[in-house]
């Protein structure tokens, strides 16, 4: 995975939301919410919730990416 991208402090707030929430299975209920979006043809809300599940998966990471300083 190369660099993440995080839109912004509430990409942030949703996804930690989400792993305080449902722990281990907060990517999958970000995938579900992403899944449902599409299906109701918002594509915003879609790529919002991609963008959560993004979010989710570089804070589970426990490898270090970039420069340690």
């Amino acid at each position: 995975m190369d660099s993440p991208f995080i839109s912004g402090r509430i990409a942030l707030e949703e996804a930690s939301d989400l792993l305080d929430r449902f722990g281990d299975d907060a990517g999958l209920e970000a995938a579900a919410r992403a899944e449902s979006s599409r299906d109701a043809g918002n594509v915003l809300r879609f790529c919002h919730w991609r963008q959560i599940e993004r979010v989710i998966a570089t804070l589970s990471d426990e490898e270090v990416r970039g420069t340690v300083h």
